[in-house]
């Protein structure tokens, strides 16, 4: 019997045919599928058997290739790129509208107005400075040296003449190699871009500003040349050192103008671009030489120089420029600043200040105070001085205001007020001359008291009787104080005034030894009244102010200057401060082969020394001392000041012929027994226009017939008759 299969147990089905097969062999025939177009196939075969004869993986696919996947996923990130890239482009271009629609409209977008230039000239034409924001004029490109635009290309934009503004190649090298680098070597911006964020653009990095420069690039490429571009970008960039534009910076750097630079000149301004107050040689003349050397291969790659000139410029020694702008006639050139805006207003516009100076004696008055203070510093104790020299009309040939410009800015020959001392005693005694005293009056040198004050001499000995003209010479004291209690101290200081003296004056017996602080400047001023024959001579810098195109805005009028003391005063005080300098305390500063006239001037506890000296062609003050007022080692200005003012003064004759003073060093007794009359008129000393001067206007003097002016008198500045390589002051001032 058999046995109940069990529940668990599977049962196959099984099919029995012609044919035996295993029981657990379940297929089915090609015959026995049904596939569309197979019927005919399935004829011609052989049968079942023929169909199980096939291998197991006949009419299968064969599996893909692993290259074919790496294309297809190449292929797709190509894609996605293609998509983010429109989609990047879309997002940019709506930036662009909405940072675009934040600014003004293109119609409306002008190049500013470069900051007005002050152009100041000496006397002969050379530039003295240029001051304004920039600190230099506008130059043309084909003013410039050629080296420059070349330099500035090579090393900041080598593809500037193929771009349109906007330089993606280079965007993209700088890019490179910054990444190579690891941080910023290399900057994207044009110089196109680079001159829009200037005029036009805040320094702040952000995205807004980014596009406005870019739009600004390309607006700047569509309206001007690339020469025009190049242009004002020179002209405008900033080179460090409080120097904008190429000219400032040429200056500053170089003392000369953009105009003459070199060609390594020009690699170290271009250098500096990188990094203007880090590389500039006022800093670091190292670090902006090794810079220059970079700008110069960058030339020479570019083709614009060859290995040769490379040579020669990397042979010139490294330039060094001070901190700060360096030169006495800096202080000339600050002067000009303060007085400008009373003269002409606010400037608006590049001008041209013509002004009186001599650039040649300029240069030797600095090197003469420099020198004296270099050799004495620490024998007297002495760290500044101060010199001015002006001609007969005032105007100002020579200033220079310290020791050092670039170290302190101060001008002590205009700006600073200290105590003249004795210097001031030539207007106490033309005071005493106009009350009737000649230089032949006698006046007892002895000890006096006046109130609570006794006056001393310097040497503290007393002479007895002595004439003015000896008691000026030899600078007694108690004499002085005598003479101003004889006058009234008001009187001297209307005489002062009437000359020129315009700081406060305290009106007592003091006075007379020059206890009133006065600037160095106004006690020149007031000599030269004496030196150009009793006319009020204006210390004057500038002579004219122009446009650069030749439209006069101001120029000066003291070609006519009152008369402020009697002839006759002028000659006796010409005789008396002669024989200060014959026998008196200034026998330093005689000068071989030509008359002078002057004053020394010492103050309490050798604080201040001064010599104030004129010939018939300059007047020149001296002045010095210490600016925190400590005394001097026993410096007299018979002495330092002196031995200074004779030799500026000899190097400032040069080349001329000697004159006599005003009267010819003779008292007025001498010289005009008559006005007008007498063995030497005036008209024999000097020669001239008789026209030159007015009368003075009303209230400049003194009730005196005597003091109309001398129709024989000639103008100022004629007194020395120069050789024929040289023109007289006048000439030169005159500009003929």
């Amino acid at each position: 019997m058999a046995s109940k299969p069990r529940s668990n147990q599977r049962i196959e089905p099984s099919f029995d045919g012609g044919d035996a097969r295993d029981e657990d062999d379940f297929r089915l025939d090609q015959e026995d599928r049904v596939v569309p177009g197979r019927a005919k196939a399935s004829a011609k075969g052989s049968g079942p058997r023929a169909s199980r004869s096939a291998p197991r993986g006949a009419g299968r696919k064969p599996p893909r290739k692993s290259g074919f996947g790496l294309f297809r996923l190449i292929r797709r990130l190509f894609y996605w790129m293609i998509v983010l890239s429109i989609w990047g482009g879309i997002a940019i271009a709506g930036l662009v509208i909405y940072y675009g629609a934040r600014m003004p409209s293109a119609d409306t977008w002008k190049i500013p107005a470069r900051p007005p230039n002050v152009k100041i000239t000496g006397v002969d034409g050379s530039v003295i400075a240029n001051r304004g924001a920039t600190g230099g004029e506008e130059l043309s490109l084909h003013d410039m040296s050629p080296y420059i635009p070349m330099a500035l290309v090579a090393i900041e934009d080598r593809r500037f003449y193929s771009h349109y503004g906007v330089d993606p190649l280079g965007l993209a090298r700088a890019m490179v190699t910054n990444l190579t680098a690891g941080h910023m070597v290399q900057g994207g911006s044009t110089l196109t871009q680079q001159l829009a964020k200037n005029m036009f653009l805040s320094p702040e990095r952000t995205l807004e500003r980014k596009v406005q420069e870019v739009l600004l690039a390309l607006w700047l490429e569509h309206t001007y040349s690339k020469d025009q571009i190049l242009e004002m970008y020179l002209n405008r960039v900033f080179f460090g050192s409080n120097a904008y534009g190429v000219e400032a910076a040429s200056r500053r750097y170089f003392n000369k103008s953009a105009r003459d630079v070199t060609l390594g000149e020009a690699a170290l301004l271009a250098g500096l671009l990188k990094a203007p107050s880090r590389l500039s040689p006022a800093r670091d003349p190292q670090a902006a030489e090794a810079r220059a050397q970079v700008v110069l291969n960058a030339m020479r790659e570019e083709g614009y120089i060859t290995d040769s000139e490379i040579k020669t410029a990397m042979s010139a020694p490294p330039t060094r420029a001070k901190s700060y702008w360096s030169g006495a006639e800096f202080y000339a050139a600050d002067m000009v600043m303060d007085e400008l805006p009373a003269l002409i207003g606010e400037v608006k516009q590049d001008i041209v200040v013509e002004t009186t100076l001599d650039m040649t004696l300029e240069k030797k008055a600095e090197e003469v105070i420099a020198t004296a203070i270099s050799k004495n510093a620490s024998k007297y104790r002495v760290s500044q001085g101060a010199l001015i020299s002006i001609d007969g009309t005032g105007a100002i040939r020579a200033v220079v205001g310290g020791r050092d410009y670039a170290d302190s800015q101060f001008n002590r020959a205009t700006k600073a007020r200290r105590q003249p001392g004795s210097a001031f005693k030539p207007f106490v005694y033309a005071a005493a001359l106009e009350m009737g005293d000649t230089p032949a009056s006698i006046y007892n040198d002895a000890r006096i008291r006046i109130g609570n004050w006794t006056p001393e001499n310097y040497e503290q000995k007393y002479n007895g009787p002595v004439t003015l003209a000896e008691a000026l010479a030899r600078s007694l004291n108690t004499v002085a104080a005598q003479l101003v209690m004889h006058a009234g101290p008001d009187r001297v200081i209307q005489l002062a005034r009437r000359l020129g003296i315009t700081s406060p004056l305290q009106s007592n017996a003091s006075i007379a030894l020059g206890t009133s602080e006065v600037s160095l400047m106004e006690l020149t001023a007031a000599y030269a009244s004496f030196q150009n024959g009793g006319y009020k001579a204006t210390p004057h810098l500038i002579r004219r102010v122009t446009t650069p195109d030749g439209k006069v805005l101001y120029e000066n009028t003291y070609d006519t200057p009152p008369r402020v003391l009697e002839e006759k005063i002028a000659v006796d005080m010409n005789y008396m401060m002669g024989q200060v300098i014959a026998i008196g305390t200034g026998k330093k500063a005689a000068l071989p082969g030509w008359q002078v006239a002057g004053k020394t001037g010492t103050t309490q506890s050798y604080r201040d020394a001064l010599f104030l000296g004129f010939t018939s062609n300059l007047v020149t003050g001296v002045w010095f001392g210490n600016d925190d007022g400590k005394y001097m080692r026993k410096v007299t200005g018979g002495g330092l000041p002196a031995q200074t003012w004779k030799e500026f003064m000899v190097a400032a004759h040069q080349g001329l012929s000697p004159a006599p003073i005003f009267g010819n060093g003779l008292p007025s007794d001498q010289v005009l027994p008559g006005v007008g009359q007498g063995p030497l008129t005036v008209s024999d000393i000097i020669t001239g226009d008789p026209e030159a001067y007015p009368e003075a206007p009303p209230g400049e003097m003194p009730d005196n017939p005597n003091l109309a002016p001398d129709p024989n008198l000639p103008p100022l500045g004629e007194a020395a008759r120069p050789v024929p390589h040289r023109s007289s002051l006048l000439d030169i001032l005159m500009g003929e």
